[in-house]
Protein backbone atom coordinates (compact mmCIF):
# COMPACT_ATOMS: atom_id res chain seq x y z
CA UNK A 1 0.00 0.00 0.00
CA UNK A 2 1.21 3.43 -0.95
CA UNK A 3 1.38 6.24 2.22
CA UNK A 4 -1.56 7.90 0.96
CA UNK A 5 -3.53 4.48 0.86
CA UNK A 6 -2.59 4.26 4.54
CA UNK A 7 -3.81 7.17 5.42
CA UNK A 8 -7.33 7.01 3.44
CA UNK A 9 -7.71 3.56 5.61
CA UNK A 10 -7.00 5.02 8.60
CA UNK A 11 -9.68 7.74 8.17
CA UNK A 12 -11.99 5.18 7.52
CA UNK A 13 -11.02 2.98 10.67
CA UNK A 14 -10.15 5.28 13.06
CA UNK A 15 -12.46 7.70 15.40
CA UNK A 16 -11.94 10.97 13.68
CA UNK A 17 -10.53 12.69 17.46
CA UNK A 18 -6.86 14.18 15.72
CA UNK A 19 -6.56 16.20 12.79
CA UNK A 20 -3.58 14.38 11.31
CA UNK A 21 -0.68 16.03 9.74
CA UNK A 22 -0.77 14.00 6.04
CA UNK A 23 2.70 11.67 6.76
CA UNK A 24 2.97 8.19 7.39
CA UNK A 25 6.26 7.69 10.05
CA UNK A 26 7.64 4.59 9.62
CA UNK A 27 11.32 4.43 11.83
CA UNK A 28 12.82 7.10 14.00
CA UNK A 29 16.85 6.88 14.33
CA UNK A 30 18.55 9.58 16.73
CA UNK A 31 16.56 12.56 16.55
CA UNK A 32 15.30 11.82 13.07
CA UNK A 33 11.90 10.61 11.67
CA UNK A 34 11.25 8.71 8.32
CA UNK A 35 7.63 8.67 6.49
CA UNK A 36 7.06 5.44 4.03
CA UNK A 37 8.36 7.34 0.97
CA UNK A 38 12.20 7.66 3.05
CA UNK A 39 11.34 11.11 3.59
CA UNK A 40 13.94 12.53 6.69
CA UNK A 41 12.36 14.48 9.31
CA UNK A 42 14.50 16.78 12.21
CA UNK A 43 12.10 15.91 15.10
CA UNK A 44 11.25 18.59 17.77
CA UNK A 45 8.25 17.36 18.99
CA UNK A 46 9.77 13.93 20.46
CA UNK A 47 5.96 12.55 20.75
CA UNK A 48 5.03 15.88 22.19
CA UNK A 49 8.35 15.58 24.67
CA UNK A 50 8.15 11.60 25.03
CA UNK A 51 10.83 10.07 23.28
CA UNK A 52 13.47 12.01 25.28
CA UNK A 53 16.86 9.90 24.02
CA UNK A 54 16.19 10.14 20.79
CA UNK A 55 15.11 6.44 18.95
CA UNK A 56 17.59 3.77 18.60
CA UNK A 57 18.65 4.00 21.51
CA UNK A 58 20.29 0.66 21.52
CA UNK A 59 20.79 0.07 25.72
CA UNK A 60 16.97 0.75 25.84
CA UNK A 61 16.15 -1.50 22.58
CA UNK A 62 18.16 -4.39 23.99
CA UNK A 63 16.45 -3.65 27.68
CA UNK A 64 12.89 -4.05 26.56
CA UNK A 65 13.64 -6.99 24.07
CA UNK A 66 15.47 -8.60 27.40
CA UNK A 67 12.38 -8.10 29.13
CA UNK A 68 9.97 -9.12 26.41
CA UNK A 69 11.66 -12.75 26.63
CA UNK A 70 11.14 -12.87 30.10
CA UNK A 71 7.74 -11.89 30.67
CA UNK A 72 5.51 -8.81 29.96
CA UNK A 73 2.58 -8.96 32.54
CA UNK A 74 1.44 -10.54 35.74
CA UNK A 75 -0.83 -8.21 37.22
CA UNK A 76 -0.12 -6.42 40.79
CA UNK A 77 -1.30 -9.16 43.02
CA UNK A 78 2.58 -9.95 42.52
CA UNK A 79 5.87 -8.47 43.18
CA UNK A 80 7.92 -8.01 40.17
CA UNK A 81 11.47 -6.60 40.04
CA UNK A 82 11.44 -4.26 37.44
CA UNK A 83 8.87 -2.04 39.32
CA UNK A 84 11.25 -2.41 42.53
CA UNK A 85 13.86 -1.29 40.52
CA UNK A 86 12.53 1.68 38.92
CA UNK A 87 10.54 2.29 42.19
CA UNK A 88 13.67 2.87 43.89
CA UNK A 89 15.30 4.54 40.83
CA UNK A 90 12.06 7.17 40.50
CA UNK A 91 12.39 7.53 44.63
CA UNK A 92 15.95 8.50 44.38
CA UNK A 93 15.89 11.18 41.55
CA UNK A 94 12.43 12.63 42.50
CA UNK A 95 13.31 12.88 46.35
CA UNK A 96 9.22 11.17 46.90
CA UNK A 97 8.72 8.48 48.88
CA UNK A 98 5.93 6.40 47.60
CA UNK A 99 5.08 5.66 43.83
CA UNK A 100 1.91 4.53 42.45
CA UNK A 101 2.95 3.37 38.69
CA UNK A 102 -0.46 3.78 35.89
CA UNK A 103 -0.62 3.53 32.26
CA UNK A 104 -0.57 7.21 31.71
CA UNK A 105 -0.35 10.91 32.82
CA UNK A 106 -4.15 11.47 32.98
CA UNK A 107 -4.21 8.58 34.82
CA UNK A 108 -1.70 9.56 36.99
CA UNK A 109 -3.46 12.88 37.69
CA UNK A 110 -6.52 10.57 38.28
CA UNK A 111 -4.68 8.98 41.02
CA UNK A 112 -3.49 12.01 42.38
CA UNK A 113 -7.18 13.61 42.97
CA UNK A 114 -7.88 10.61 44.92
CA UNK A 115 -5.28 10.29 46.93
CA UNK A 116 -5.70 14.02 48.04
CA UNK A 117 -9.61 13.62 48.42
CA UNK A 118 -8.20 10.50 50.42
CA UNK A 119 -6.43 12.69 52.49
CA UNK A 120 -8.66 15.20 53.77
CA UNK A 121 -11.25 12.57 54.23
CA UNK A 122 -9.40 10.44 56.90
CA UNK A 123 -8.86 13.85 58.49
CA UNK A 124 -11.71 15.38 58.88
CA UNK A 125 -14.43 12.84 58.13
CA UNK A 126 -16.75 14.50 55.19
CA UNK A 127 -16.41 14.29 51.23
CA UNK A 128 -17.15 17.46 50.33
CA UNK A 129 -13.88 19.01 49.54
CA UNK A 130 -12.45 21.03 47.26
CA UNK A 131 -9.57 21.48 44.81
CA UNK A 132 -7.77 24.21 43.27
CA UNK A 133 -6.41 24.34 40.03
CA UNK A 134 -5.07 26.74 37.63
CA UNK A 135 -6.77 29.00 34.55
CA UNK A 136 -5.02 27.57 31.12
CA UNK A 137 -3.84 24.42 32.49
CA UNK A 138 -3.74 21.08 31.09
CA UNK A 139 -4.11 17.70 32.66
CA UNK A 140 -5.54 15.07 30.55
CA UNK A 141 -8.97 13.94 28.96
CA UNK A 142 -9.95 11.81 31.30
CA UNK A 143 -13.08 13.36 33.91
CA UNK A 144 -10.72 13.93 36.90
CA UNK A 145 -8.19 15.48 34.97
CA UNK A 146 -10.22 17.11 32.83
CA UNK A 147 -12.20 18.01 35.54
CA UNK A 148 -9.20 20.10 36.64
CA UNK A 149 -8.17 21.43 33.18
CA UNK A 150 -8.09 25.41 33.24
CA UNK A 151 -9.97 25.61 29.45
CA UNK A 152 -13.74 25.55 29.39
CA UNK A 153 -13.56 24.38 25.49
CA UNK A 154 -12.22 21.01 26.99
CA UNK A 155 -14.73 20.61 29.36
CA UNK A 156 -17.96 22.14 28.04
CA UNK A 157 -19.56 19.38 25.89
CA UNK A 158 -18.86 16.66 28.66
CA UNK A 159 -19.76 18.30 31.88
CA UNK A 160 -20.91 18.06 34.66
CA UNK A 161 -17.25 17.23 35.59
CA UNK A 162 -16.31 16.01 39.37
CA UNK A 163 -17.10 19.10 40.99
CA UNK A 164 -15.97 21.23 43.76
CA UNK A 165 -12.97 22.51 41.71
CA UNK A 166 -12.20 25.77 41.62
CA UNK A 167 -9.92 28.10 39.19
CA UNK A 168 -7.29 30.41 40.12
CA UNK A 169 -4.45 32.40 37.76
CA UNK A 170 -1.15 30.85 37.94
CA UNK A 171 1.65 33.21 39.22
CA UNK A 172 -0.96 35.13 40.82
CA UNK A 173 -1.12 34.37 44.43
CA UNK A 174 -4.32 36.66 45.42
CA UNK A 175 -6.49 34.63 43.11
CA UNK A 176 -5.22 31.24 45.01
CA UNK A 177 -6.12 33.09 48.37
CA UNK A 178 -9.60 34.48 46.97
CA UNK A 179 -10.46 30.79 45.89
CA UNK A 180 -8.94 29.23 49.66
CA UNK A 181 -12.18 27.99 51.97
CA UNK A 182 -12.27 25.77 55.06
CA UNK A 183 -13.06 22.68 52.25
CA UNK A 184 -9.50 23.15 50.54
CA UNK A 185 -7.95 20.22 50.18
CA UNK A 186 -5.35 20.43 47.20
CA UNK A 187 -3.73 23.06 44.86
CA UNK A 188 -2.81 21.45 41.91
CA UNK A 189 -0.86 23.27 39.17
CA UNK A 190 1.58 21.88 36.19
CA UNK A 191 5.10 23.32 37.28
CA UNK A 192 5.45 24.75 33.89
CA UNK A 193 2.22 24.67 31.56
CA UNK A 194 2.43 23.20 28.20
CA UNK A 195 -0.62 23.07 26.18
CA UNK A 196 -1.63 26.44 27.80
CA UNK A 197 1.20 28.46 26.38
CA UNK A 198 4.55 27.26 27.98
CA UNK A 199 4.51 29.20 30.98
CA UNK A 200 6.83 28.91 34.10
CA UNK A 201 5.28 28.77 37.75
CA UNK A 202 7.45 31.71 39.12
CA UNK A 203 9.41 31.02 42.00
CA UNK A 204 8.12 33.54 44.52
CA UNK A 205 4.55 32.02 43.23
CA UNK A 206 5.54 28.79 44.14
CA UNK A 207 6.88 29.07 47.37
CA UNK A 208 4.03 31.07 48.24
CA UNK A 209 2.10 28.70 47.33
CA UNK A 210 4.31 26.04 49.33
CA UNK A 211 4.11 28.11 52.45
CA UNK A 212 -0.20 28.37 52.28
CA UNK A 213 -0.59 24.86 51.89
CA UNK A 214 1.77 24.25 54.70
CA UNK A 215 0.00 26.15 57.23
CA UNK A 216 -3.19 24.90 56.07
CA UNK A 217 -2.43 21.23 55.85
CA UNK A 218 -3.11 21.49 52.06
CA UNK A 219 -1.76 19.30 49.72
CA UNK A 220 0.19 20.64 46.74
CA UNK A 221 0.20 18.63 43.55
CA UNK A 222 2.54 19.36 41.10
CA UNK A 223 1.56 17.86 37.75
CA UNK A 224 5.49 16.92 35.73
CA UNK A 225 4.10 15.02 32.93
CA UNK A 226 5.47 17.07 30.55
CA UNK A 227 7.97 19.57 32.41
CA UNK A 228 9.12 17.03 34.15
CA UNK A 229 12.26 14.50 33.17
CA UNK A 230 14.94 16.61 32.43
CA UNK A 231 13.20 18.99 29.96
CA UNK A 232 13.62 22.17 32.06
CA UNK A 233 17.37 21.10 32.75
CA UNK A 234 16.32 19.25 36.70
CA UNK A 235 15.00 16.15 36.81
CA UNK A 236 11.86 17.69 37.51
CA UNK A 237 11.03 20.86 37.23
CA UNK A 238 10.22 21.91 40.91
CA UNK A 239 13.81 21.46 41.96
CA UNK A 240 15.01 24.67 40.31
CA UNK A 241 13.56 26.12 43.23
CA UNK A 242 13.39 23.64 45.58
CA UNK A 243 9.53 23.88 46.31
CA UNK A 244 8.79 20.14 46.87
CA UNK A 245 5.46 18.82 46.40
CA UNK A 246 2.96 16.70 48.72
CA UNK A 247 1.99 14.22 45.29
CA UNK A 248 4.06 14.49 42.08
CA UNK A 249 2.59 13.19 38.63
CA UNK A 250 5.05 11.90 36.11
CA UNK A 251 4.50 10.41 33.14
CA UNK A 252 5.72 11.14 29.08
CA UNK A 253 9.81 10.57 28.52
CA UNK A 254 9.19 8.63 32.32
CA UNK A 255 8.95 5.50 29.87
CA UNK A 256 10.92 7.68 26.28
CA UNK A 257 7.98 5.63 24.11
CA UNK A 258 6.52 2.70 26.63
CA UNK A 259 2.97 4.03 27.68
CA UNK A 260 3.84 4.41 31.30
CA UNK A 261 3.00 7.16 34.00
CA UNK A 262 3.11 7.40 38.28
CA UNK A 263 1.88 9.74 40.68
CA UNK A 264 4.36 9.87 43.87
CA UNK A 265 3.72 11.42 46.98
CA UNK A 266 5.39 11.73 50.35
CA UNK A 267 5.42 9.65 53.30
CA UNK A 268 2.47 11.72 55.29
CA UNK A 269 0.10 11.52 52.13
CA UNK A 270 0.86 7.53 51.89
CA UNK A 271 0.76 7.00 55.24
CA UNK A 272 -2.79 9.19 55.32
CA UNK A 273 -4.69 8.57 51.96
CA UNK A 274 -5.10 5.42 49.58
CA UNK A 275 -5.06 1.67 51.86
CA UNK A 276 -5.47 -1.71 49.83
CA UNK A 277 -8.98 -1.79 47.72
CA UNK A 278 -9.05 2.44 47.25
CA UNK A 279 -7.25 2.17 44.24
CA UNK A 280 -5.74 -0.06 41.42
CA UNK A 281 -4.96 -1.06 37.52
CA UNK A 282 -4.27 -3.68 35.87
CA UNK A 283 -1.35 -3.03 33.47
CA UNK A 284 0.57 -0.17 35.66
CA UNK A 285 3.46 -1.29 37.28
CA UNK A 286 3.78 -4.36 34.82
CA UNK A 287 7.10 -5.46 34.00
CA UNK A 288 8.02 -4.33 30.42
CA UNK A 289 7.16 -0.87 31.28
CA UNK A 290 8.75 -0.88 34.62
CA UNK A 291 12.06 -2.27 32.78
CA UNK A 292 11.66 0.94 30.55
CA UNK A 293 11.71 3.21 33.43
CA UNK A 294 14.07 1.57 34.93
CA UNK A 295 16.77 1.86 31.89
CA UNK A 296 15.47 5.23 30.92
CA UNK A 297 16.74 6.50 34.50
CA UNK A 298 19.67 4.43 34.62
CA UNK A 299 20.60 6.23 30.52
CA UNK A 300 19.77 9.62 32.11
CA UNK A 301 22.36 9.06 34.61
CA UNK A 302 25.29 6.71 33.35
CA UNK A 303 25.19 9.44 29.89
CA UNK A 304 24.19 12.92 31.34
CA UNK A 305 21.14 14.01 29.86
CA UNK A 306 20.63 16.83 32.07
CA UNK A 307 24.32 18.38 31.25
CA UNK A 308 23.20 18.15 27.85
CA UNK A 309 20.06 19.35 28.02
CA UNK A 310 21.53 22.87 30.06
CA UNK A 311 24.47 22.94 27.59
CA UNK A 312 21.91 22.80 24.23
CA UNK A 313 18.88 24.45 25.68
CA UNK A 314 20.81 28.02 26.12
CA UNK A 315 21.58 27.89 22.75
CA UNK A 316 18.18 26.95 21.33
CA UNK A 317 16.89 30.16 24.03
CA UNK A 318 19.49 32.05 22.00
CA UNK A 319 18.24 31.10 18.37
CA UNK A 320 14.53 31.35 19.03
CA UNK A 321 15.63 35.30 20.71
CA UNK A 322 17.13 36.03 17.49
CA UNK A 323 14.10 35.03 15.36
CA UNK A 324 11.65 37.01 17.81
CA UNK A 325 14.15 39.53 17.00
CA UNK A 326 13.62 39.46 13.31
CA UNK A 327 9.77 39.22 12.62
CA UNK A 328 7.54 42.16 14.67
CA UNK A 329 5.04 39.64 14.43
CA UNK A 330 6.99 37.37 16.90
CA UNK A 331 5.97 38.72 19.80
CA UNK A 332 6.98 36.62 22.73
CA UNK A 333 9.37 33.55 23.51
CA UNK A 334 8.30 31.75 26.72
CA UNK A 335 9.64 28.51 28.53
CA UNK A 336 12.45 27.20 30.32
CA UNK A 337 15.40 24.25 29.23
CA UNK A 338 14.01 22.37 26.18
CA UNK A 339 10.48 23.43 26.80
CA UNK A 340 10.01 26.44 25.03
CA UNK A 341 7.78 28.28 22.77
CA UNK A 342 7.72 31.48 20.32
CA UNK A 343 3.95 33.56 20.29
CA UNK A 344 3.63 35.24 17.10
CA UNK A 345 0.40 37.57 16.92
CA UNK A 346 -1.42 35.18 14.25
CA UNK A 347 -1.96 31.65 13.71
CA UNK A 348 1.01 29.61 13.53
CA UNK A 349 -0.22 26.42 10.93
CA UNK A 350 0.62 27.65 7.93
CA UNK A 351 4.42 27.74 9.51
CA UNK A 352 4.21 24.03 11.04
CA UNK A 353 2.77 23.00 7.28
CA UNK A 354 5.91 24.60 5.60
CA UNK A 355 7.88 23.16 8.08
CA UNK A 356 6.89 19.91 7.70
CA UNK A 357 7.26 20.05 4.17
CA UNK A 358 11.15 21.28 4.46
CA UNK A 359 11.96 18.21 6.63
CA UNK A 360 10.94 19.87 10.50
CA UNK A 361 8.49 18.49 12.77
CA UNK A 362 7.04 20.98 14.95
CA UNK A 363 3.56 21.75 16.96
CA UNK A 364 1.85 24.34 18.41
CA UNK A 365 0.47 25.16 21.60
CA UNK A 366 -2.54 26.80 20.76
CA UNK A 367 -3.18 28.41 17.65
CA UNK A 368 -0.53 31.36 17.94
CA UNK A 369 2.16 29.39 20.16
CA UNK A 370 4.44 27.40 18.64
CA UNK A 371 5.93 24.68 20.80
CA UNK A 372 9.42 23.50 20.81
CA UNK A 373 9.95 19.91 22.91
CA UNK A 374 13.20 18.07 21.08
CA UNK A 375 14.44 14.72 22.51
CA UNK A 376 17.02 15.73 25.18
CA UNK A 377 19.85 14.41 23.18
CA UNK A 378 19.60 16.79 20.64
CA UNK A 379 22.75 18.92 19.75
CA UNK A 380 23.73 22.65 18.45
CA UNK A 381 24.24 21.80 14.90
CA UNK A 382 20.69 20.08 15.22
CA UNK A 383 19.40 23.64 16.65
CA UNK A 384 21.18 25.42 13.99
CA UNK A 385 19.16 22.99 11.34
CA UNK A 386 15.66 23.72 13.20
CA UNK A 387 16.46 27.31 13.36
CA UNK A 388 17.51 27.52 9.15
CA UNK A 389 14.28 25.64 8.57
CA UNK A 390 12.00 27.70 10.76
CA UNK A 391 13.06 30.78 9.75
CA UNK A 392 12.88 29.84 5.90
CA UNK A 393 9.22 28.87 6.41
CA UNK A 394 8.26 32.20 8.61
CA UNK A 395 9.47 33.79 5.37
CA UNK A 396 7.55 31.58 2.80
CA UNK A 397 4.35 31.96 5.45
CA UNK A 398 3.95 35.40 6.15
Amino acid sequence: MTMQEYIDAAESALLHTYNRYQIVLEKGEGVHLYDMNGKEYLDFVAGIAVFALGYGNKRYNDALKDQIDKIIHTSNYYYNVPAIEAAKRIKEVSGMDRVFFTNSGAEAVEGAIKAARKYACNKEGHTDHEIIAMEHSFHGRTFGALSVTGNSHYREAFEPMIGNIRFASLNDFESVLKNVNDKTCAIIMETVQGEGGLTPATEDFLKQVRRLCDEKDILLILDEIQCGMGRTGYMYAWQRFGVKPDIMTTAKALGCGVPVGAFLMTEKVGANSLVAGDHGTTYGGNPLACRAVWTVLDIFKDEKILDNVNEVASYLSDKLDELKDRYDFIEEKRGVGLMQGLKFNRPVAPVINKCLEKGLIVINAGADIMRFVPPLVITRADVDKMADILNRSIEESF
